[in-house]
């Protein structure tokens, strides 16, 4: 366990926060959980097994989502200035560029990402029409689009990155999010690395979950939050709240639900953990 997360000393196996021991019965029954989940999990592997990312190795495929997702996509990008805001390793940056774009700026947290990236744009020879940088701040509002993929539920600070995105926007400008599966969907807890079960973030405690991914990860997680990528635990009601009050006119938005249920996505309560996929337009 990373003590730096636990101001104070370390804590013991099956003590509280507050450093007193917990009850048999309660450590009995989160042994249980723990045995239970791990009845449900995949063969352990010693090495990382690693979740799948939100990058397609091939520019071809790259931009498979956004064509699904948002009608007329392609047409949509020709001679546009595109920010791709949480590019990854540079992927869909590359595609945006082949597909017609007039320029690409991919911006992602990740050093490593930006350095693949980088390299990417090298072997494809288009350093003249895609960079990459770390540094979503320094925009002046210039673009088009700005284009967020598959990233809304890792910003550890949404509304923040919601406003950077903003702000590079020039007048009239459009943002075009999407993103999923959303906290309560079957798969929000981003673990179908590990188990094929649904729900597990409802069914399980957190620090349940986080103890049997020790055993395929191991970067010492003990948070959604700290895991690679992070998880800002992003529903959908939380998602409309952010883009109702970011100042911006929703133009389009689709929201996906579980075996094409579509009707799903109106029914209050329920809605949350049958919508899987969240999709809008927002224009500035």
């Amino acid at each position: 366990m990373n003590s730096a997360f636990f101001p104070g000393r370390a804590r013991g196996r099956g003590e509280t926060p507050t450093g007193t021991r917990s009850s048999p019965r309660k450590k009995a029954g989160v042994e249980l959980a723990e045995k239970l989940l791990l009845l449900m999990t995949k063969k352990p592997l010693l090495a990382d097994c690693q979740p799948g990312t939100n990058n397609h190795s091939d520019p071809r495929s790259a931009l498979s989502i956004l064509c699904r997702v948002y009608p007329g996509f392609i047409r949509s990008i020709v001679g546009k200035r595109i920010l791709d805001f949480g590019c990854g390793e540079g992927w869909q940056a590359i595609a945006l560029a082949q597909k017609g774009a007039a320029s690409v700026v991919g911006v992602d947290k990740n050093p490593t990402y930006v350095r693949k990236a980088r390299e990417l744009a090298d072997r494809f020879q288009l350093r003249d029409w895609v960079t990459f940088t770390q540094s979503p701040g320094a925009f002046k509002p210039e673009f088009d689009m700005v284009i967020s993929q598959n990233s809304m539920e890792h910003f550890s600070e949404p509304a923040k990155a919601l406003d950077e995105m903003k702000s590079a926007l020039r007048a009239g400008g459009s943002l075009f999010i999407t993103f999923g599966p959303p906290w309560f969907a079957p798969y929000g807890s981003h673990m179908e690395f590990m188990t094929s079960i649904p729900w597990i973030n409802i069914w399980f405690a957190e620090n349940t979950v986080m103890r049997v991914r020790a055993r395929f990860k191991s970067d010492r997680a003990t948070r959604y939050e700290e895991v690679e990528g992070g998880l800002n635990k992003m529903t959908v009601g939380r998602f409309e709240k952010l883009t109702a009050q970011c100042g911006m006119e929703v133009r389009y938005k689709k929201y996906e639900c579980v075996k094409g249920m579509t009707f799903l996505a109106s029914v209050p309560l329920i809605r949350e953990v049958f919508i899987n996929h969240v999709s809008y337009i927002l224009v500035k």
